[in-house]
């Protein structure tokens, strides 16, 4: 949560609603949280403001769209400087596919979550873009197999 900002029973669950489904009107909105309509608006723009709500997106169909294989990414550099870490990061958002990368603690210095249409199309992008990244010694690459859990929904 931000500093800037407390929420209120009422915000948190305007926050609820809009992860749930970003397509409620302002209308439909203010119906389910009890409010008028101006009132709802004016504590969602408050909670924009606040940086809370960061965009409102679709979410898209991974399988119909033709990326519906999940690849975790571990990715260990060769040296643990500024300057490699930077020169990876600056590298690693052109990667195609890549969702996310995170730096974490323990036996790797990054996970990237990738999407690609199959393990061949996989193949080809590790060997084109994987292994081309600046400063990496180690890539170890776990396919997943079946989706059992996937939200993009904060839990407040």
């Amino acid at each position: 949560m931000s500093d800037e900002i407390t929420l209120d029973r009422i915000d948190q669950q305007v926050l609820r609603l809009l992860q749930a489904d970003a397509s409620l009107s302002n209308v439909a909105l203010a119906e389910c949280v009890n409010l008028s309509a101006p009132a709802c608006l004016r504590r969602v723009e408050r909670l924009k403001r606040a940086g809370l709500i960061r965009s409102v997106v679709a979410l898209l169909d991974e399988e119909k769209l033709g990326a519906g294989m999940v690849v975790i990414v571990g990715v260990v550099l060769d040296h643990s400087t500024t300057a490699s870490f930077a020169e990876f990061e600056q590298a690693v958002g052109k990667v195609t596919g890549c969702m996310e990368c995170h730096v974490v603690t323990g036996e790797f210095d990054y996970f990237l979550l990738l999407r690609t249409r199959d393990y061949k199309s996989f193949n080809r992008l590790h060997a084109e873009q994987l292994l081309h990244l600046p400063h990496v010694r180690q890539i170890r690459s776990f396919m997943g197999l079946r989706r059992v859990l996937s939200t993009t929904q904060i839990p407040m």
